[in-house]
């Protein structure tokens, strides 16, 4: 009879088991693998603005605070200013503001020596614009005895012109153009009220027929009154020392604000040569304003 081993034999190996048999995947770990892989460009962009954000932050956190400003230091910025720029005088930007408004008056008609012949150009004046509709204040001295009006603008626009009203006893008259430039720009208008000697005026006009020319002064006097070559009395004129001549004539006189506040009338010259000598005489406003039919200021 068989007898058994005193020793048992070690129990048979199982057959090997293939590698996805011992572990098996999660499936989760492996979808979010693929959407990293598949993502990969977004991973990257957001990595670059978390960084983008820390740079900023450190920058803001080096950077010095803001100076505040002292009232030394805007006075020392505005005083460098005023040494190193050239900035235009108050008579230059009152000028640049009337000069759009002023207008060259041309009057033709037949001469003395030629009663009956073609008009020819009796004179030269000044006018000032006072509304869009081509209303424009001059001297009666300038129109008077023309048949025929011409206007030239600041741009050139050249236009006939028609008395619509005058003022003897202010040497005023008010005339109007039939055609009109484009963007027309009317004058603005000041009583004469707040003047006081010695403040500063600019005269623009037409000077011999030359210009537009400016000249700038101060107020000399209030309340003057003078004759004119016509032998018309006239008070209440601004007197002022801005130079004018024969042509200036119903050019504006305006203050540092560019707002008409008379209408250049008349020089002063004892002798015959009439060119200006230091004394020019103008209406207030308020006078011009009653003969355009303006209400008094």
């Amino acid at each position: 009879m068989k007898r058994s081993g005193l020793y048992s034999r070690p129990p048979a190996k199982p057959p090997a088991q293939p590698a996805s048999a011992l572990a098996k995947p999660n499936p989760a770990l492996t979808q979010a693998w693929r959407w990293l892989r598949q993502d990969a460009r977004l991973l990257f962009f957001l990595g670059g603005l978390v960084l983008a954000l820390g740079l900023m932050l450190a920058r803001d956190a080096l950077q010095t605070p803001a100076q505040v400003l002292t009232q030394r230091d805007i006075d020392a910025a505005v005083l460098h200013t005023l040494n190193t720029q050239n900035l235009p005088s108050r008579a230059a930007k009152a000028a640049q503001i009337i000069m759009p408004s002023v207008v060259r008056v041309r009057g033709f008609g037949p001469t003395a020596k030629d009663p009956k012949g073609e008009d020819k150009e009796l004179g030269v004046g000044s006018g000032v614009v006072l509304s869009e509709e081509g209303v424009i204040l001059t001297n009666l001295h300038v129109v008077q005895g023309s048949r025929k009006l011409m206007v030239t603008f600041s741009d050139d626009f050249e236009s006939e012109a028609v008395v619509v009203a005058v003022q003897p006893h202010n040497d005023l008259a008010v005339i109007k153009a039939l055609k009109l430039p484009d963007d027309l720009q009317p004058a603005t208008l000041a009583g004469s009220g707040q003047l006081v000697p010695g403040d500063e005026v600019v005269a623009v006009g037409f000077p011999f027929g030359i210009g537009p020319s400016t000249s700038a002064g101060v107020v000399s006097g209030l309340n003057r009154a003078f004759e004119s070559e016509g032998k018309v009395p006239m008070t209440g004129l601004i007197q002022f020392d801005a130079a004018a001549n024969p042509g200036n004539s119903g050019g504006p006189l305006v203050n540092m604000a560019g707002e008409v506040v008379g209408v250049v009338t008349a020089i002063l010259n004892p002798t015959s040569a009439r060119t200006f000598i230091g004394i020019g005489f103008a209406a207030t406003i308020e006078s011009a304003g009653t003969a355009v039919g303006i209400p008094p200021f």
